[in-house]
């Protein structure tokens, strides 16, 4: 008997590829190649992609500008506003080019000018730039269109292929190792080994020719690709162009209306808006050819009424209401409205002249006179002092610098407390009084001591008068300088003596026959 036949199983070394072999082979000598025909086609989907969101945010950039000029157009108006109104007090400027409504005339104008410019930036970019990174971007989704559908087709013909091409050579490799374990057992026509090689060579032919087309126009496409990316560039760097010739040309008008600005400013001569205020208000301005004003030439109603001049008037010393103080100088004045003023000084400037001390003298009685010394007792009616509120009455004792100067005091004072003081000293200047011009609020006002013979009251003085004297209307005897009963004096203290309303001393002996 023959020995059994050993029968070994067929080693398979690379007939068949397997997917891991397919992976990690590098080399264009297999039959399946290890690489995705899609893999290059999206790449350059990817990139267009890129490209596409690119000009979409370019023209995000510009639409934005866009509405920001609008925006700025409208905050310009708010800037015109605040100089669309006239100057304040306009009549204090001049009206012409050269000044300051000039100036503002000027800043109206560039601002209404800078709304304008803004609306036409605006609608510049929306004419001009806008479309044309519009069309670029409809551009590259058009080339991404076409890529994808070419190359997506080629791709899917070539998969196609090297599908068919697989399985015939994995059904090559099943029924070649049939055929060695078979050792001469039949096989099926259909499946003999050397019709599937000549079929894997057809199919592996036709396999090659859809990758050889597929690769042409992926290679066709991807050297466009530096062309297409050249226009965008080309497109991109002219819309730019444009954008900066809109934006630069509006900075260029803004900084020249600025510039206009200035210069109208600029151009003011210094003194343009005085002179021409000088020439407008020359009647209201103070004239620097005029002398300025002097006093001793001014006049004003009633400067010289008789009643504004003093009976008598010159320094005096009084004795001070605190005994320890002794004599103090002051300046006195009687007017003729029958009061006895006393002042620091007869300076009208330094200090308001207001009264330190007042008498109304027909309330008062005087003492005898004792040499240069006299005694006033009455009430202090000034204002000065906060005791005098209450117009406590007092006795005043004053004293002269001479003999003589005490009897003129003592004399007019004596005659004061009756009226009489009032026409001896006015009675002289009563007609030319008459004739002389007086306030117009008052009409014409008799003399103090009138011829007639009736008593004048004094002039009534809100701040001043009080309701001690007897009522206006009554009569009361006047005596005349050549009526006055002599005055007998004794060589007594006149402070024991006080002279009564009738002009006797209290105390006094009637005289002698």
């Amino acid at each position: 008997m023959a020995s059994p036949v050993e029968h070994k199983l067929p080693q398979r070394t690379g007939t068949v590829s397997s997917s891991f072999t397919r992976r990690t082979s590098f080399s264009d000598d297999e039959a399946i190649p290890d690489t995705d025909s899609s893999e290059t086609s999206n790449l350059l989907i990817e990139r267009l992609r890129a490209w596409k969101h690119m000009c979409g945010n370019l023209e995000d950039y510009v639409s934005t500008t866009a509405k920001l000029s609008k925006s700025q157009s409208k905050d310009h108006e708010k800037i015109l506003k605040t100089v669309s109104e006239p100057l304040k007090e306009a009549h204090h400027f001049s009206q012409s080019e050269g000044g300051m409504a000039g100036l503002f005339n000027n800043m109206r104008t560039n601002s209404q000018g800078m709304v304008n410019m803004y609306l036409e930036t605006e609608n510049n970019l929306k004419a001009t730039v806008l479309p044309t990174l519009e069309r670029l971007h409809k551009e590259i989704k058009n080339k991404s269109k076409e890529l994808k559908s070419g190359a997506a087709k080629g791709a899917k013909a070539v998969e196609k292929a090297r599908n068919v091409t697989q399985k015939h050579i994995e059904l090559l490799g099943q029924h070649s190792a049939s055929h060695d374990s078979a050792m001469g057992s039949k096989i099926e026509q259909a499946h003999d080994p050397y019709i599937l090689k000549r079929q894997i060579n057809h199919r592996l032919n036709k396999q090659v020719t859809e990758e050889n087309n597929h690769r042409q126009d992926i290679l066709t496409v991807q050297n466009s690709f530096q062309q297409f990316e050249a226009y965008i560039l080309q497109t991109v760097q002219a819309a730019l162009e444009q954008f900066h010739q809109i934006m630069g040309g509006q900075l260029d008008r803004q900084r020249a209306m600025y510039a206009d600005v200035l210069g109208a400013a600029q151009r003011i001569p210094p003194d343009f808006e005085w002179i021409n205020f000088c020439v407008s208000n020359d009647a209201k301005l103070v004239n620097p050819d005029s002398p300025p004003r002097e006093f001793a030439n001014i006049t004003f109603p009633n400067q010289n009424h008789r009643a504004t001049k003093p009976l008598l008037e010159g320094t005096l010393e009084r004795r001070s209401r605190a005994v320890i103080k002794g004599y103090s100088s002051g300046y006195y004045v009687i007017t003729p409205a029958r009061y006895l003023h006393e002042f620091k000084d007869n300076d009208d400037f330094r200090r308001d002249p207001s009264p330190e001390l007042s008498l109304y003298l027909p309330d008062c009685t005087i003492a005898s006179i004792d040499g240069v010394k006299f005694s006033v007792k009455g009430k202090d009616i000034s204002s000065n002092v906060v005791g005098n509120a209450f117009h406590a009455t007092t006795e005043l004792n004053f004293k002269a610098s001479t003999a003589s100067q005490a009897e003129k005091w003592w004399s007019l004072i004596k005659e004061s407390t009756n009226g009489s003081a009032v026409a001896a000293a006015t009675g002289a200047a009563a007609t030319a009084t008459l004739a002389s011009p007086v306030s117009p609020t008052n009409g014409p006002t008799s003399p103090v001591g009138s011829i007639s013979g009736k008593t004048n009251q004094p002039p009534t003085y809100a701040e001043k008068e009080k309701d001690t004297h007897s009522p206006a209307g009554t009569p009361t005897e006047v005596k005349t300088p050549g009526s006055v009963k002599p005055i007998s004096r004794t060589a007594s203290s006149g402070s024991s003596y006080f002279a009564a309303a009738n002009g006797t001393a209290a105390g006094e002996k009637s005289e002698k026959s």
